[in-house]
């Protein structure tokens, strides 16, 4: 660890607290997740920018919540009041597999030990909280709290659940990226307005007494879900829900949305439209150490931190609105992008680590390469309806252009510092094949490409087809297996151009809404053609907030209302995901079994050759190994 003054970090004690002369504390943050005080956690950035604003803030981070509360209490009451957060990841996304699981490690904890959060942290922390401290208010924030905003489907339990702030007893809920709803609140705190008062603050969720009118504040025109115990009964109502939902959370000129929940009513304000380049850049440069705090020194490394120590995030947000990820629902689908002066001045405080061997491990994002895209005409995109803006088309409006990406990763090359400067996020390769991208006017395009394979490849590259099948694959909401195919011709040629060689890592999915076996057999067969021998795949987890969740519960598209097969089962779940690893003996017998009882033999031999020949053995191009968890 680093040797700086203790001050340098916010607070985590009250001898840090005593340091900096403090006689109390204004706000008290409380988070799943250790403290590294680095962008790329959401803990450090919303105490960052608390700080900015003249507040005073400590931080309890991973708290004991079993037998021993004084973690809850060692800063004592704050003036204005706590914020709590499971962490950068929903608790149960990181504590359990697709298959309900108990992971054992944590990547966000020091050494990677598990057991340093409980199940639904969000809510655990602000029970705790309201007992102790019953006058002082709770605010919700972090993707926990943003994805169980409203009525959800919950997979570890099977059932429907409230809005998150019924179970928790929260005052007030922070939606999506916090940044600006939070400066609203600190300036309110400030001024003494109490909570109950704050409820014209656009991204924020709150309870209401359904006896009482509910004030119409900033002309907002209202929505009306479906209510929780109508969900309860109706499926397809919950299912018509979440169309509402994703629509209005989506919208620059978005309804306030209102759902009965008993005798409340829960309360959700429309978003803030994305942030602007200055807005993001001030997030992005807040004076953080970069560090993990101190005192975890002698507890061992924090994997999460490592893996992004000496990496950049250049953007906010994803177009793609695939059916499976969560990131649209909690960033939003249009893109918040920082300025180059931004991004190069963070460049030029990770050469300075002394650790630092001049590599950056990830120019990225959440899609790596929609640096700076947006519509072309703005007044299109506020009345835009789609969630998403390149299915099943590319938006006219869109502009796709590359040409600001490639500009700023030569001018990170340009750094004598800087050896090499990889792109470790996945690149949304669609946007790459001009068949499919018809907005490439200029060749800007293939100019990223070669500048993105020649200099940007850390020995391989990810993309993520995620399925083969064109059924599965609308659902999921990506294009056809068709411009992987086509991506890939392109890729290759650019390698063999320039003698290298770096593997295409893809992503796939098993046991997605709308698969079903004979289309992973299928998809086995045809990645084994392309020279692919896949090694790690991912079972589908039906996570809150997205499309694939809501049909694995409902049993139909939110969008259409009509059914969708889907696997659920233990077997069925098992079935498909064997498809993958078809050059293992072990599944051999059972695959032709399978597949003869299906009536495709053709996929027999295409996967397994006849009985006494072909062993399976291809030309790999490229072994799948390793993917994030979402």
């Amino acid at each position: 660890m680093i040797e700086r003054p203790i001050t340098d970090w916010l607070p985590l004690t009250m001898k840090e607290v005593e340091k900096r002369g403090w006689d109390e504390v204004d706000i008290v943050l409380v988070s799943g997740d250790a403290y590294v005080d680095h962008p790329a956690f959401g803990t450090a950035v919303i105490g960052r920018i608390m700080e900015s604003e003249g507040f005073r803030v400590a931080i309890v981070a991973q708290p004991n919540w079993k037998d021993d509360l004084r973690d809850f209490k060692k800063f004592g009451k704050p003036k204005y009041f706590f914020g709590v957060t499971a962490g950068c990841m929903d608790s149960m996304v990181n504590h359990y597999t697709a298959n309900k699981r108990l992971r054992s490690n944590d990547s966000y904890t020091p050494g990677g030990e598990a057991g340093f959060r409980p199940d639904y942290a969000t809510t655990v922390y602000s029970k705790i909280l309201k007992e102790l401290y019953p006058d002082v208010p709770v605010l919700l924030g972090g993707i926990e709290a943003s994805l169980r905003r409203v009525t959800h489907y919950d997979y570890w339990q099977d059932k429907l659940m409230p809005s998150i702030l019924v179970d928790a007893g929260a005052d007030m809920l922070v939606y999506g990226m916090g940044e600006q709803p939070l400066r609203e609140i600190l300036k309110l705190a400030r001024q003494g307005v109490p909570f109950s008062s704050m409820r014209n603050i656009n991204q924020v969720a709150f309870m209401h007494d359904a006896r009482t009118p509910l004030a119409d504040y900033n002309d907002w025109s209202t929505v009306e879900l479906a209510s929780h115990e109508t969900c309860l009964k109706d499926k397809i109502k919950y299912a018509a829900n979440f169309k509402i939902v994703e629509v209005e959370s989506n919208k620059w000129q978005a309804n306030r949305i209102t759902q009965q929940v008993g005798n409340q009513v829960l309360v959700i304000n429309p978003p803030f439209k994305t942030m602007e380049e200055a807005e993001i850049d001030k997030s992005f440069d807040l004076p953080y150490t970069r560090l993990p705090h101190p005192k975890y020194k002698k507890r061992g490394p924090i994997p999460a931190y490592d893996m992004i120590k000496f990496s950049v995030n250049m953007h906010r947000g994803c177009f793609g609105g695939c059916s499976f990820c969560t990131i649209s629902a909690h960033q939003g689908k249009f893109i918040a992008s920082r300025s180059e002066k931004s991004v190069l001045k963070e460049v030029d405080e990770i050469t300075k680590h002394p650790e630092f061997k001049g590599y950056i491990s990830d120019l990225g994002g959440p899609s790596a390469n929609m640096y700076k895209m947006k519509g072309k005409d703005e007044s299109i995109c506020a009345r835009c309806q789609s969630p998403s803006c390149i299915h099943p088309v590319i938006c006219s409006n869109l502009d796709t252009s590359h040409k600001p990406l490639t500009e700023l990763y030569r001018k990170v090359d340009a750094n004598p510092a800087i050896k090499k400067a990889f792109v470790g996020s996945g690149v949304r390769y669609d946007l790459l094949v001009d068949d499919f991208n018809k907005n490439n006017n200029d060749g800007n395009h293939d100019e990223y490409m070669e500048q993105l394979v020649t200099r940007h490849v850390s020995g391989r590259l990810k993309v993520a087809p995620e399925h083969t099948a064109d059924d599965t694959l609308r659902i999921m909401r990506k294009p056809s297996f068709k411009y992987f195919k086509l991506f890939k011709k392109k890729y290759d040629q650019i390698q063999e151009k320039h003698n290298l060689k770096q593997p295409l890592i893809p992503y796939f999915i098993s046991s997605h809404p709308g698969c079903e076996e004979q289309d992973m057999a299928n998809l086995a067969a045809e990645t084994k053609d392309l020279g692919f021998q896949l090694e790690q795949v991912q079972d589908f987890t039906p996570t809150p907030m997205t499309v694939a969740e809501v049909i694995y519960y409902s049993g139909v598209h939110p969008y259409t209302l009509k059914p969708v097969k889907t696997a659920k089962t233990r077997d069925e779940k098992q079935a498909q995901n064997r498809y993958f690893f078809w050059y293992k003996p072990e599944y051999k017998d059972w695959i032709r079994n399978r597949l003869n009882k299906l009536n495709r033999p053709d996929l027999v031999e295409r996967l397994l050759g006849s009985k006494t020949g072909n062993s399976g053995k291809t030309t790999s191009s490229g072994n799948y190994s390793g993917r994030k968890k979402r």
